[in-house]
């Protein structure tokens, strides 16, 4: 069957499927495998109508193919190159399985651990071609979802000892949704909705089209009753006043300043959970925080997070 064919149709081997197996309960759907053979395609160069996932490795990297002896087996060391935490451990193992199933990966620590600059966070062993045909797809995902791992955690750090918690958004990398949301969670932030279809948020655009904040509530829940929680975006002290009357399930703050953001906390008095989103910082952080709201919602986690540093070395 061709790449082509199994992607559209999803028809994976068995012995291809057992890397994706692997993954974590949340990560394990079509979209994230598809995502993860498309890595490999992008290098490889391969013919989609007629390349096999067998054979992905013996036909497109050919630097390896002409220095790397057929048989050889090779061993190789995953090094972090600086402080952070790691997130995608089992990404990264199911793209080197994808690529071979004899490849044995072997993380030697969990995601969600901080590792030092220097410290070996998983070895490789298998048929060399195929380890460094899937070298460069392999710690591509690890250190994106790295990256977004040791910033969430420099957040938390941020408001140990208060009351919030630290949100995602769907800020994401096409495709990368539930990857980058993974990756959050391992550095101790929590999700947001995972998309359109879990919580209603209504926000300036749909309180405009529906021509108030009441006729957007109303509107969602004529539709859909209490099938969904509803999130009301406000902008001011008048608005906020509006949505605590509708009995929504959260309160969106969005770029209010510390002042009205305090304001809005005594207001409230605990009868709706306020989040705070819009210019938020580490160097702001804390502050926000500290105003009493309960969730703080942050685009930067997953679309402007800095890639950690890892690189691979055989041994």
């Amino acid at each position: 069957m061709s790449i082509k064919e199994t992607l559209a149709q999803f028809n994976i081997p068995d012995k291809k499927l057992k890397g994706l197996q692997e993954l974590p309960n949340s990560l394990q759907d079509q979209k994230t495998f598809a995502l993860l053979i498309f890595s490999l395609i992008e290098d490889l160069s391969v013919n989609m109508e007629e390349e096999d996932l067998d054979s992905l490795y013996l036909s497109g990297d050919i630097t390896s193919i002409s220095t790397i002896n057929k048989d050889k087996v090779l061993t190789g060391k995953i090094t972090a190159k600086q402080d952070g935490v790691i997130a995608g451990l089992p990404v990264a193992k199911a793209i080197f399985r994808l690529v071979s199933p004899e490849i044995e990966f072997s993380p030697l620590i969990n995601d969600g651990t901080k590792v030092s600059e220097g410290e070996i966070v998983a070895e490789v062993q298998g048929p060399g071609r195929a380890i460094l045909t899937a070298e460069r797809p392999a710690l591509n995902f690890l250190g994106r979802m790295s990256g977004t791992a040791s910033l969430t955690r420099e957040f938390v750090d941020k408001v140990k000892n208060t009351n919030a918690v630290i949100l995602d958004t769907r800020k994401t990398a096409p495709g990368f949704r539930k990857l980058d949301k993974y990756a959050v969670r391992m550095g101790g932030g929590k999700n947001h909705r995972m998309g359109l279809f879990d919580m209603a948020l209504i926000k300036d655009n749909h309180i405009d089209g529906a021509g108030s904040i009441e006729a957007a509530v109303s509107g969602v829940r004529k539709k859909y009753g209490d099938q969904f929680p509803i999130e009301v975006e406000v902008k001011d002290l008048e608005e906020l006043q509006i949505a605590l009357r509708l009995d929504v399930e959260r309160i969106m703050l969005d770029n209010m300043d510390m002042n009205k953001m305090k304001e809005a906390v005594v207001i409230t008095h605990g009868r709706t959970p306020l989040e705070a989103s819009g210019n938020v910082s580490l160097e702001r952080i804390r502050d926000i925080a500290e105003t009493g709201v309960d969730f703080i919602s942050i685009g930067v986690l997953t679309h402007s997070a800095p890639a950690f540093d890892l690189s691979m070395r055989l041994l």
